[in-house]
């Protein structure tokens, strides 16, 4: 692709790293830009900026907030004693989209995954499992995906809290395996939160 703007070529350049974005659509994305009044582009920077520098993670559930302590966590409608255990923000986003679920989250922040280097230290199992130690938690449901790293995340963790006197379920299994939960579509998601069951009983089949 030859460029007439180094400028320009080194915006495409950037744009085409975000991901799902190749060299052609981030060169539509750039000259749609330059299309624009100059206020618009000022915008997107600034919000850019804002995020990258003021966005933060809940002290307590570590989704992504403005705040110390996200909103959901701040609810005192929702109930406390009920975590839901979520890979990501897209899941939370995704089961929030539902309407059925009135506890609580806890963000790991990835999946086990020792082909990719990610083992449990590096993910927000010890906070999780210092909850539950704590008494904070009643029900811990298991959402993540139905890959075998989501399997392999699930376990270690049931493992490391069967001493505790805690209900451990999970979501049952409306969703294909391999599906990540952002792509199920809200009443199959909801149903599967609804119809969660016994997580000894889905590791027993």
């Amino acid at each position: 692709m030859d460029f007439s703007s180094k400028i320009l070529e080194n915006a495409v350049n950037e744009v085409s790293r975000l991901p799902g974005i190749g060299k052609r659509t981030a060169l539509r994305l750039v000259l749609h830009l330059l299309k624009q009044p100059k206020e618009n582009t000022a915008y997107l920077s600034e919000a850019l900026l804002h995020l990258r520098n003021d966005v933060k993670n809940c002290q307590k559930c570590f989704n992504i907030s403005d705040t110390d302590i996200c909103d959901i966590c701040n609810n005192v409608k929702r109930n406390p004693e009920i975590v839901c255990v979520v890979e990501d923000i897209r899941d939370v986003m995704a089961i929030e989209s539902t309407s059925q679920f009135n506890g609580l989250y806890h963000v790991l922040g990835g999946k086990i995954s020792p082909i990719e280097g990610i083992g449990p230290q590096n993910l927000q199992i010890d906070s999780l499992i210092k909850k539950i130690a704590n008494n904070e938690i009643k029900e811990l449901i298991f959402a993540l995906s139905s890959t075998m790293e989501g399997d392999t995340t699930n376990f270690y963790i049931f493992k490391q809290i069967e001493k505790y006197n805690i209900t451990t379920s999970t979501i049952a299994r409306g969703i294909a395996v391999g599906d990540e939960l952002e792509y199920a579509d809200e009443v199959t998601l909801g149903r599967s939160i609804v119809n969660r069951i016994p997580f000894e009983q889905s590791i027993s089949r």
